[in-house]
C-alpha cells in the first residue's frame, strides 16, 4: 500500500485542484507527482528520509506531499509563515534531508543558518533562492514508481502540542491517515466525486491535510485551494467555483455570522458545512442557521488521531455537540481514577483505533504519557455524553490555548519570553477573543530597575514563534499567584 496512490483511480480529465485560478486535472497531477518522485529519487531521497515542506495552499504543496509519500519518505509539513528560528529548530529536530519550498514561502527559510541544519542536502524552491533547485526543472524528469510500504510505515511528521505540552512531532503512518479518511467517509453523507471542496484550511495542519486534501483526493472530487481567508472574497470563490462543501475552523464561520449585510442565499449552493479544531460558539451556530440556512456540522479531532474522532455528519446535528464517534473508532470517557465515567458524568476522552498515531518522534517518555499499553490515547480533553451518545466538550484537562484552531501551549511561549532581556518571571494564559476564539495573554514580572515595554516583548516573541502563538496583550505585574507548592495558578490569572 501507499497513501500516495489515492489519486490513481480517477479519470484523467477530472479536475483535482484549482490553485491560483488554474485547474489541474488528475492526469496532470499524476504526471507531475511521478516526475517529481523520479527527480527526488535521483537526488538520493528514499525510504525513511524526512522531507520538510514549506508551502502555502497550492499545487506545489500537493505535488510535493504526494511525491514524498510515494517514495516511502516522510513528509514534514511546516508552517510557512513561522520565523526562521522555528523552521531551523523543526528541520533540525527531524534531521530533514531535503526542504521543498513553495511560492511565497521562502522568506523564513532565507534566515535559517544552514550550518545548524547539516542534515539538509537538497533545497528545492519555486522562487529564485540562493543555493536551491528550481521546481519547474523537475516536472519533466523521468518518472519513478510508487514504493509499496506497510501500513505502519511512517508517512508524515506533524508538529503539535495538543496532548504533549511543548511541540512534538507526531508520527502518522500510511495506515493512520488512510484509515481515518475511510472512517470519516463511511460516517454519513461525506465527499462525493462531483463535490467541489473549499480548501482554505492550511495544508500544514492536519485538518487541512487529511480532512480537506486527503478525503477530496480519495473520492476524486475537486479541491479549490485558497491561501488566505477573506470573508467577502471567499464567498465570491464559493459562488463562482460552485463549491458544495465548506470545512472551516470556528473563526471563519464566526466572521460570516457577523456579516449581516450578506445575501441570505450566500450558501445556497453548499450542501455540507463542517467545523472543528476548536469549540464552535452556539450563538454563532444558531445565527448561521437562522439567517443563512446553514446546518453547521461540528466534529472533534486532534493530530494524534489523524485527526477525526467524532462527527455530526450522518446525524441530525445538535447545538453545542461535537457529534458521535466515526465508524471504526472507539471512544471512552474516563474519570480521574482511570475508570469509565458514570453516565452523565464528565470524563477525559480516550480514543483507540487504527487512526491513532504511532507516538512522538524520538520522544518515548512523551509517548508513554499519552498512549496506554493497550492502545488508548489519552486526549486531555474533558467531555460528557447525552442519552443518545452525542458528546459535548466541557473543558480541557491541560492549559492548552486554541487560537483560530491552532494549538498553543503556554510553556512554549513562556520559554521564549523568559529568555528576553529584563524578564524575571512570566505566565501565559488563553483569554476569549471575538475573532480567533482565544488569544494569548502574558503576565510578566520584570527584573528590578528594568524598563521594557509591551511592544518589545511581543516583537521578541515574533522573532521565534509563529504569529498566532505570540501574545496579543502583555500585563506587567509585581508577582504571580502561586499555590502552596509554588506552582503558578493560571486559573487565578484567567
Amino acid at each position: 500500500m501507499n497513501l500516495a496512490t489515492i489519486i490513481d483511480p480517477h479519470p484523467a480529465d477530472a479536475v483535482a485542484l484549482v490553485a491560483r485560478g488554474r485547474p489541474m486535472t488528475y492526469g496532470e497531477l499524476r504526471h507531475d507527482v511521478a516526475a517529481l518522485r523520479g527527480a527526488l529519487a535521483s537526488m538520493g531521497i528514499g525510504e525513511g528520509d524526512r522531507v520538510a515542506i514549506l508551502a502555502t495552499n497550492g499545487s506545489h504543496f500537493v505535488r510535493g506531499y504526494l511525491a514524498v509519500l510515494g517514495l516511502g519518505a516522510v513528509a514534514v509539513p511546516l508552517n510557512p509563515e513561522s520565523p526562521a528560528a522555528a523552521h531551523e529548530r523543526e528541520v533540525a529536530q527531524v534531521r530533514a534531508k531535503a526542504v521543498l519550498i513553495g511560492r511565497g514561502a521562502g522568506p523564513g527559510w532565507i534566515g535559517v543558518d544552514r550550518a545548524t541544519v547539516p542534515s539538509v542536502e537538497v533545497v528545492i524552491s519555486a522562487e529564485a533562492l540562493e543555493g536551491t533547485i528550481a521546481w519547474d526543472e523537475l516536472f519533466e524528469h523521468a518518472p519513478a514508481p510508487v514504493v509499496d510500504v506497510a501500513e505502519d510505515h511512517l508517512a508524515a511528521l506533524l508538529f503539535t502540542s495538543g496532548t504533549a505540552g511543548r511541540p512534538q512531532a507526531a508520527m502518522l503512518t500510511h495506515g493512520n491517515l488512510l484509515s481515518n479518511i475511510d472512517q470519516s467517509l463511511s460516517s454519513g453523507d461525506r465527499e462525493r466525486p462531483d463535490d467541489v471542496v473549499f480548501g482554505v484550511l492550511p495544508l500544514f495542519h492536519i485538518f487541512g491535510l487529511n480532512v480537506v486534501l486527503g478525503m477530496t483526493l480519495r473520492v476524486g472530487a475537486c479541491a479549490v485551494l485558497v491561501q488566505r481567508f477573506d470573508p467577502a472574497t471567499a464567498l465570491d470563490t464559493i459562488r463562482d467555483r460552485k463549491v458544495t462543501i465548506v470545512p472551516g475552523a470556528p473563526p471563519m464561520w464566526q466572521a460570516w455570522a457577523a456579516m449581516d449585510e450578506l445575501d441570505p442565499a450566500a450558501f445556497a449552493g453548499v450542501r455540507l458545512c463542517l467545523t472543528g479544531a476548536s469549540k464552535m460558539p452556539e450563538a454563532a451556530t444558531r445565527h448561521l442557521r437562522e439567517r443563512f440556512g446553514v446546518r453547521l456540522r461540528e466534529g472533534y479531532g486532534l493530530t494524534e488521531c489523524s485527526p477525526v474522532v467524532t462527527t455530526s455528519t450522518g446525524v441530525e446535528p445538535r447545538d453545542g455537540s461535537i457529534g458521535v464517534p466515526v465508524n471504526g473508532v472507539e471512544v471512552r470517557l474516563v474519570d480521574a481514577d482511570g475508570d469509565d465515567a458514570l453516565d452523565g458524568d464528565a470524563g477525559e476522552i480516550w480514543v483507540r483505533g487504527p487512526n491513532v498515531f504511532a507516538g512522538y518522534w524520538e520522544e518515548p517518555t512523551a509517548t508513554a504519557q499519552v498512549l496506554t499499553p493497550d492502545g488508548w490515547l489519552r486526549t486531555g480533553d474533558i467531555a460528557i455524553t447525552d442519552d443518545d451518545g452525542f458528546l459535548y466538550l466541557v473543558d480541557r484537562a491541560k492549559d492548552l490555548i486554541i487560537v483560530s484552531g491552532f494549538n498553543v501551549f503556554p510553556a512554549e511561549v513562556e520559554d521564549v519570553l523568559s529568555e528576553l532581556p529584563g524578564v524575571a518571571e512570566v505566565a501565559v494564559v488563553g483569554v476569549p477573543h471575538p475573532h480567533t476564539g482565544e488569544a494569548v495573554k502574558a503576565y510578566v514580572v520584570l527584573e528590578p530597575d528594568v524598563e521594557v515595554d509591551e511592544e518589545q516583548l511581543i516583537g521578541g516573541c515574533c522573532e521565534h514563534l509563529a504569529r498566532y502563538k505570540c501574545p496579543t496583550k502583555v500585563l506587567f505585574v509585581e508577582q504571580l499567584p502561586r499555590g502552596m507548592g509554588g506552582k503558578i495558578l493560571r486559573r487565578a490569572l484567567r
